[in-house]
């Protein structure tokens, strides 16, 4: 071989070997790169779980958002399933037939149409979104039907001296963001939409609390309530006349006064 063909392959090895060492630190760097960023990822996670598990009031908050993604995804996955036509009257109304209630919910819209003179159907769409809240929530649905007893009577129309509106007497500048997916600030005055915002803020003031009376009071003071040591034990006892007959269904005794049917003096709040 030549001395000029050798000086060639000597010229060309030399762009070859710090081509192959520059591939080789930059795969080596990439890969102490990722192993750093997987770490540094792991301990925020770590960071951010003992964050939260040090300040109840995150707790409450992360809790409330998730309730609230939780029913925004439902609410886009209904109206993504619906068929885009002029729905009829009773497509549009808040009802619901008594038959397709299990016997605790049937016992409970039964004896709450006797008191409050409300229709069966429309009370049994109630009853039934509360049972549905309740187990979202961990809240008894007993506690959020006797929330809305004492707060509006089962009216959805109900506007308190405060600004409070609907069945659970929410405070619309309050839950902007909530209601702003809905339909805005009316959406209040919508049964469904109004149980939901109740029970997020219901959860939010038992997450915060030690008792439920201390929640109660919480929740009357949001809605406008100006005796909370009497508010909480009109719902309480609203409560326990629900419980009653919740229990009573599962053994067969809703009949008569032993159904929960209360006497004159038990109608009073």
């Amino acid at each position: 071989m030549t001395e000029s063909n050798m000086t060639n392959l000597t010229d060309w090895s030399r762009p070859r070997r710090v081509l192959t060492t520059l591939s080789s630190d930059i795969r080596a760097g990439f890969l102490a790169t990722s192993r750093h960023s997987l770490a540094i990822l792991g301990l925020t996670v770590v960071a951010i779980f003992l964050m939260i598990a040090a300040r109840p009031d995150l707790q409450t908050n992360a809790s409330a958002s998730l309730l609230g993604w939780l029913e925004k995804r439902q609410l886009q996955h209904i109206l993504s399933q619906e068929i885009l036509v002029e729905p009829s009257p009773a497509s549009r109304s808040t009802a619901t037939p008594v038959k397709y209630l299990s016997d605790d919910q049937l016992a409970v819209t039964q004896w709450l149409s006797r008191k409050y003179k409300i229709s069966p159907e429309p009370l049994g769409a109630l009853v039934s979104e509360a049972w549905v809240l309740g187990e979202r929530s961990q809240i008894a649905p007993t506690l959020i039907l006797s929330i809305v007893a004492v707060e509006s009577r089962f009216n959805p129309f109900a506007s308190g001296s405060q600004g409070a509106m609907g069945l659970m007497q929410i405070e619309p500048e309050a839950h902007a963001d909530a209601l702003s997916s809905l339909g805005g600030r009316l959406a209040a005055f919508d049964p469904l939409t109004n149980l939901r915002v109740g029970t997020r803020l219901l959860q939010s003031m038992m997450l915060q609390s030690s008792t439920i009376e201390e929640a109660l009071r919480l929740y009357g003071t949001a809605s406008g309530q100006t005796n909370h040591d009497l508010y909480a034990r009109r719902v309480l006892s609203e409560q326990q006349r629900l419980e009653t007959l919740s229990q009573a269904s599962h053994l067969g005794t809703t009949s008569g006064h032993d159904a929960g049917v209360p006497s004159a003096q038990a109608e009073q709040l």
